[in-house]
């Protein structure tokens, strides 16, 4: 992981309306999408991807510990989350994961689960040298989902923030300056 300087420049400019947005709403679907300029190489997001017992906001969790976070980084492997009567919940899988491009998940997240028909989240980047653009993307459609773009895209903008301030500084991010918790 990069230890660059700069992620308070990279946070506000994650503020602006611009870098993260619901792109997207009807009455059954929303499109989320993230975008921040980091000074990293793709190598640093695709293995930060994989680490998300480290980056994850621990409120978003059923254990309450983000560390019981698993996200192996090969097609069908498991989102999963271990939980304290030692029975494994699964978030999503793996649907695609490449180092050259990043990962796609199938993840209907939190109260999606059960309602969802399509939850694909991808997290990827664009770019060249040591300037790439951290994206994050969230496809939701389901029967009246809509309504529900504005609390995901709360917690997705956690989540993501949190992502990139690992992903620029190869260490957890602090749960109150991040997340605001």
């Amino acid at each position: 992981m990069s230890r660059l300087p700069g992620l308070a420049a990279a946070l506000a400019l994650f503020a602006t309306p611009a870098a993260a947005e619901v792109v997207e709403r009807s009455a059954d679907h929303f499109v989320l999408r993230f975008e921040l300029g980091l000074e990293t190489t793709p190598e640093d997001i695709y293995g930060a991807v994989g680490d998300i017992g480290r980056w994850w906001d621990s409120a978003h969790t059923y254990s309450g510990d983000a560390a019981n976070m698993t996200l192996p980084l090969e097609v069908g492997a498991c989102f999963c989350e271990a939980l304290a009567d030692g029975k494994t919940f699964e978030h999503g899988r793996v649907v695609q994961a490449d180092p050259g491009t990043g990962v796609l998940l199938e993840a209907p997240l939190g109260p999606l689960r059960g309602r969802a028909t399509v939850a694909q989240w991808s997290i990827g980047w664009s770019g060249g040298g040591r300037g790439y653009a951290l994206i994050l993307t969230y496809v939701v459609r389901g029967a009246g989902l809509g309504a529900m773009a504005d609390p995901v895209n709360g917690m997705m903008s956690v989540q993501f923030a949190r992502l990139a301030h690992y992903v620029e500084y190869g260490e957890p991010p602090a749960t109150s300056a991040v997340s605001g918790g």
